[in-house]
C-alpha cells in the first residue's frame, strides 16, 4: 500500500461512515444468524486502519478483515456486507449499541475487551514494532528502551500499546495519542515525537515510502514478566453466540486448507503471523 492510499483511506472514512449508518435499524439481536440471513446484509464496524479495514485509493472498501468477512458471511448465507466507519475506540460501544452487527477490524483480543464482547478465534497473531527516525538514533527497540532514553512516545487511539507502555513504566499522562499510524509516521518524521508504537504489520507497511523513518524489528511486549503475543479477531455482541460459533467453524476450515493465508497475504501478512491461538486463551 502506498502512503497516498493510506491517507486517502483515512480521508474517505467520513463519507463512508455517513453512507454506512444511513437507515440502520436498531433491533434486538435474538438469533442473529437467522436475522442476518433474512436481511441478506451484515453491517461491519471498521476503523479505517490499513491493512485491517479501510477505503483504498479507488474508493473501494477493503482490508484483511472485510475481505475475510465477505467470504465467510457469504458461506453463512449472507450475501452483502455494509461498512460502518467509526474511530477505533468507538467500535465496541457501537457494536453493543447495535450501530453495526460485527466488528471487522482485526481487533486484538484481550481480557478487558472479552468482558464486553465475544470474539471469534483470531485470524492472525502479531508482535509490536516502533516507527522511529532513520537509523534509530535513540536505539529504541522495546518499551523499556523508551523509558531509559526518556523518549517522547506516541501510539494510536485505543491501541493495546498504551497498556504495554504503561506497564513498562511510561507515565500515561506523557503518552501522545494520535489518530493512527499515518499520523504517527508524520509525527516521527517531523520530530514531534521520537517513537510511535503499533503492530509490526502496520508499522512496516506505513514506512515503505518514507525517506525519514523506519520500522524496528518486531518484538513482544513484556507485562508482569510475560511476553505478550497478540491475536486479532472479529467481535460479536455477547448474545450472538450462534453467529460467532458459525463464523468460527468457517474460519477453522480456512486455516486448515490454507485459504485464510491466501486472503491475508496480499495485505502484508506472513506465515509467521498465522496462528493456532484461540480466543479463550487470549481472553485470560
Amino acid at each position: 500500500m502506498s502512503r497516498r492510499s493510506l491517507l486517502l483511506g483515512t480521508a474517505a472514512l467520513g463519507a463512508l461512515g455517513a453512507w454506512g449508518t444511513a437507515g440502520c435499524s436498531r433491533v434486538s439481536s435474538g438469533d442473529a444468524l437467522a436475522r442476518l440471513k433474512t436481511q441478506g446484509t451484515v453491517r461491519l464496524g471498521i476503523a479505517g486502519e490499513v491493512p485491517y479495514g479501510f477505503v483504498d485509493d479507488q474508493g473501494e472498501f477493503t482490508g484483511e478483515a472485510p475481505e475475510l468477512a465477505r467470504v465467510i458471511f457469504k458461506r453463512l448465507g449472507i450475501d452483502s456486507i455494509q461498512p460502518v466507519a467509526t474511530d477505533f475506540a468507538s467500535l465496541i460501544p457501537g457494536l453493543n449499541s447495535q450501530q453495526f452487527d460485527v466488528v471487522s477490524a482485526g481487533m486484538y483480543i484481550n481480557k478487558e475487551r472479552c468482558e464486553q464482547v465475544i470474539f471469534s478465534d483470531p485470524e492472525y497473531q502479531m508482535l509490536d514494532s516502533f516507527i522511529v527516525r532513520k537509523g534509530n538514533p535513540k536505539n529504541l527497540r522495546s518499551y523499556e528502551d523508551v523509558v531509559k532514553a526518556k523518549a517522547k512516545f506516541a501510539t494510536g487511539t485505543g491501541y493495546a500499546e498504551i497498556g504495554y507502555a504503561v506497564a513498562a513504566g511510561i507515565p500515561e499522562k506523557d503518552i501522545v495519542i494520535l489518530q493512527d499510524q499515518v499520523a504517527g509516521l508524520n509525527a516521527v518524521e517531523s520530530g514531534r515525537v521520537d517513537v510511535f508504537a503499533g503492530t509490526a504489520l502496520t508499522t512496516r507497511e506505513v514506512v515503505k515510502k518514507s525517506s525519514k523513518a523506519e520500522a524496528t524489528e518486531p518484538f513482544a511486549a513484556v507485562v508482569d514478566g510475560e511476553r505478550q503475543i497478540d491475536g486479532g479477531g472479529f467481535a460479536f455482541r455477547p448474545t450472538d453466540t450462534e453467529l460467532r460459533d458459525a463464523f468460527n467453524v468457517e474460519i477453522h476450515k480456512m486455516k486448515k486448507s490454507g485459504e485464510l493465508f491466501r486472503i491475508l497475504k496480499p495485505f502484508g501478512f506472513t506465515k509467521n503471523e498465522m496462528t493456532t491461538l484461540t480466543a479463550e486463551e487470549l481472553c485470560r
